[in-house]
């Protein structure tokens, strides 16, 4: 009697490689993963950090950021952020909008506009802070 041949959808290659159907891996779902947990507490720090000045100036707003500890966690702050932002509205788009074209234009306006927001933020805080 032969033995049972173990059927699958993957081809030999996709399992040799280890990826699915989709070629693409789990990169997006590490990165949302990644993201968060950098946000975490970067988020708690940036809340308490300004729950600390409520009445603060702008010049003491300015002097805050100023200062390089603040700074460099702004910037991480901001950089995962708007990373995280990209991957989740990406995932939306690729699970929602139908038609290559209409994804296509819709993505590369997501990344374009949280490239420039983040490139905008980042200019500013560096601007504040040197």
């Amino acid at each position: 009697m032969a033995a049972p041949q173990i059927r699958s959808l993957r081809s030999p290659l996709g399992r040799v490689r280890g990826l699915g159907a989709a070629k693409g891996g789990t990169h997006h779902w590490w990165m949302m993963r990644v993201t968060s947990m950098a946000l975490l507490p970067l988020t708690i720090w940036l809340v308490f950090a300004l729950a600390r000045m409520p009445d603060a100036t702008w010049l003491e707003a300015t002097i805050w950021i100023g200062r390089p500890f603040n700074t460099v966690m702004l910037l991480a702050f901001l950089a995962a952020a708007f990373h995280h932002t990209a991957y989740g509205l990406q995932e939306v788009v690729e699970d929602y909008v139908r038609g290559d074209l209409a994804k296509l234009g819709t993505l590369m306006a997501i990344k374009g506009a949280c490239f420039l927001l983040w490139l905008t933020a980042t200019i500013a805080v560096l601007r504040i802070a040197l």
